[in-house]
């Protein structure tokens, strides 16, 4: 049904009809496995033609099929989304094995064909060889050199909760939607660093940035994005697509209006910001010369995107998720109160009492791990041929590590589909770290900023929670909560208000 949903946005059923007469033709000509390849190739269901495996799927929640199909198949096995032949890795042991033991040989990007028209390998996210390497390797040593691990980038989020917190408190207990200030919070951090200083909340070309930006990682989940990957000549009949290529644009223009404003300010022999970093290394013709001129304005606008979106949207997902467990669990939510009013009182959390709040700790952990908010990962595909558990799997094969299978894998999790902090403390209620928490990923394609999230989490949860109760608004029971996901490249809460009690 998911399938016909999508295909129901096209406005013409005669040119699909073509199309895949088209595709039939060709498939039944051109896409044969040998039977060599059949007999090393990871197992999996026998593909339709055109349409691969697309009927065994729910196109809303991928991520529950392909966990579906691991019990049936294996920690490992192929899959065709249309004619795209994929290869999924499930669990943790699996996972890890990829990612980290042959991270070579799974550590490139695969990029869908909207993003290869979009970045055309620029950036971070979206790019491979070369490109990736110096754009991650300056992206990290920027993002480390202001702030991320450090005593300043602490300080940064306590100055931006301290905002967040007034607008919270400006609801005076009435019932709100709290995507759009947490979402702006957030943003503030990485915008600091990326560009140097902070924006307003209300600054209008700031809120366009962050409200399309969040649109877009949802629209790029959709299944009508979904079917553009699988069949790129569907394009012009999505009409996401353009939508999706618009945000982008308008974005693009925005980033270079400004970064133009740090241009205007550019000292060399004073780096404040990424922007500055990235401008200064422009200026140096021997590390241009080195880097074969990457450090140029389309590497940089894209780097600067990507930076924004990633520290923008999952953060700011992951805190919605635990404001909203929170008052879901109120007996939770309670024992962290009880926590943070012993151990720090009415002072300003910081980072260093993370290690005498177990508790709290163990409940941020467990958002993060059943929020599962990059259900999928973002696509791999294998830079070399490679034999991976009596398996052998050619270059080129797009891969999906299914991160859902690692935050809830049976052998692993006591609770798995259950929120229960328990699974990161021990009998005596000490913090415990789990091999298979891996909501950041992991080998060459982790993300880059995870110690800034983690710091950013733990900020911002402790702050709020130190301040605030959170409840469901009046009316609605607890149990009315709920906890469906909205699909997109990041699984966010469904629309929702909850209601930030002041506590005295």
């Amino acid at each position: 049904m998911a399938v016909l949903e999508g295909l129901a946005q096209i406005p013409s059923a005669f040119p699909l009809l073509v199309a895949v007469l088209v595709l039939v033709f060709v498939y039944l000509h051109s896409t044969g496995v040998s039977k060599a390849e059949k007999a090393n190739t990871p197992p999996g269901p026998k593909p339709l033609p055109v349409l691969g495996n697309l009927l065994l799927l729910n196109l809303k929640k991928p991520y529950d099929s392909l966990c579906e199909l691991s019990k049936k198949y294996g920690s490992i096995f192929t899959l065709y989304f249309g004619p795209k032949k994929v290869v999924v890795l499930a669990g943790y042991k699996t996972v890890k094995e990829a990612l980290v033991n042959h991270a070579e040989e799974f550590g490139d990007r695969d990029v869908a064909p909207l993003f290869q028209y979009l970045n055309n390998n620029h950036g971070i996210i979206f790019s491979n060889g070369e490109n990736w390497k110096e754009m991650r390797r300056f992206a990290l040593t920027n993002l480390r050199n202001f702030g991320m691990g450090k005593r300043k980038g602490e300080e940064k989020i306590i100055e931006e909760a301290q905002h967040l917190m007034r607008v919270f408190e400006s609801f005076k207990g009435v019932p709100f939607d709290t995507t759009q200030s947490v979402n702006y919070a957030v943003s503030n951090i990485i915008c600091t660093i990326v560009y140097g200083s902070r924006f307003e909340y209300d600054d209008a070309r700031f809120k366009a940035m962050v409200n399309r930006t969040n649109e877009n990682i949802r629209l790029v989940g959709s299944t009508s994005v979904q079917l553009h990957s699988m069949f790129p000549w569907m394009k012009a009949l999505l009409t996401t697509i353009p939508h999706v290529i618009k945000n982008v644009r308008d974005n693009l223009r925005d980033i270079d209006s400004c970064v133009n404003n740090v241009r205007e300010t550019l000292n060399p022999q004073d780096s404040r910001c990424f922007v500055d970093s990235f401008l200064i290394n422009q200026q140096n013709k021997e590390k241009l010369e080195q880097n074969a001129g990457l450090f140029n304005e389309k590497n940089l606008r894209f780097c600067v995107g990507n930076l924004f979106a990633a520290g923008t949207d999952t953060t700011g997902t992951t805190i919605r998720w635990g404001l909203l467990l929170m008052a879901k669990y109120p007996h939770i939510q309670g024992r962290v109160h009880e926590e943070i009013d012993r151990v720090i009182g009415g002072r300003q959390p910081l980072v260093e009492d993370r290690k005498s709040l177990p508790y709290t700790d163990a409940v941020i952990h467990e958002i993060q791990r059943i929020a599962n908010i990059v259900p999928l990962n973002l696509p791999h595909i294998t830079s070399r041929d490679v034999h991976f558990q009596g398996f052998f799997i050619e270059k080129g094969t797009p891969v999906i590590p299914l991160l859902t299978s690692v935050l809830r894998d049976e052998s692993e999790w006591a609770k798995p589909y259950t929120f229960h902090p328990e699974h990161f403390l021990d009998d005596q209620g000490r913090f415990v770290r789990r091999e298979a928490f891996l909501p950041f990923s992991a080998g060459r394609r982790a993300c880059l900023g995870e110690s800034l999230a983690r710091m950013e989490l733990f900020l911002f949860f402790t702050s709020l929670l130190q301040r605030f109760r959170f409840t469901a608004p009046p009316g609605v029971s607890e149990d009315e909560l709920d906890l469906t996901p909205v699909l997109g490249l990041t699984l966010n809460p469904s629309p929702h208000k909850l209601c930030a009690v002041g506590r005295s």
